[in-house]
C-alpha cells in the first residue's frame, strides 16, 4: 500500500472547471519576449477543453486527489513519437497542481505517475516543455532528473 496522502484517477467531465481553474498557474512567472498571458492562457484553455471534451486515443488526463478525495493538481500525458527514433514518448503537456497543496508532495506524486505511466506504456522518454522563467517548475524537474534534451529558441516578428 502507498504512503502517499494522494490518489490518482483518470479525469472526468465533473473535473473540468477545477483543471481549468488552475490555468493561472501556467502563467504566473516572467514570460518569454514575445509571450502573453492572455495568449498563453487562450491557448492552453482551448487546447485542454479539446482534450476534455474529445479524449483523443494518445491523450490521458489524470486527477490527483486528497484522502477526502478533493482534486489537488493533474496532469495531462500524450503518447507522442520520438522524431529520431519513432518510438513512444510520454509527453507532459500540463501539470498543475492548486496554490493550497504547492509544497506537499503534490507535484512530485504527479510526476512520480507520469513516470510509472510512461514505463508500463513501453516509452523510451518522458518529455515536457518549461518556459524558462518558471523556475519553480525547473527546479522540481531537475530534482526529479529531467535534463535539457532539445532547446527551442523563438524571436518575435515585430
Amino acid at each position: 500500500m502507498s504512503d502517499s496522502p494522494f490518489l490518482i484517477r483518470l479525469a472526468e467531465s465533473d473535473d473540468d472547471e477545477f483543471i481549468l481553474g488552475l490555468l493561472h498557474r501556467f502563467v504566473d512567472f516572467p514570460l518569454p519576449n514575445g509571450r502573453t498571458r492572455t495568449d498563453c492562457l487562450k491557448g492552453i484553455e482551448a487546447d485542454l477543453v479539446k482534450h476534455l471534451d474529445e479524449q483523443p486515443s494518445n491523450s490521458y488526463i489524470f486527477v490527483a486527489e486528497n484522502e477526502d478525495g478533493e482534486p489537488v493538481g493533474f496532469v495531462h500525458l500524450q503518447k507522442t513519437k520520438d522524431f529520431f527514433t519513432h518510438r513512444d514518448n510520454c509527453h507532459i503537456s500540463d501539470i498543475a497542481v492548486a496554490e493550497v497543496y504547492e509544497g506537499t508532495g503534490a507535484g512530485k506524486f504527479l510526476l512520480d505517475h507520469a513516470y510509472a505511466w510512461a514505463k508500463e506504456h513501453r516509452c523510451q522518454f518522458v518529455t515536457l516543455a518549461v518556459f524558462p522563467g518558471n523556475e519553480r517548475a525547473r527546479d522540481m524537474y531537475a530534482k526529479h532528473g529531467f535534463d535539457t534534451d532539445l532547446m527551442r529558441l523563438a524571436k518575435p516578428v515585430k
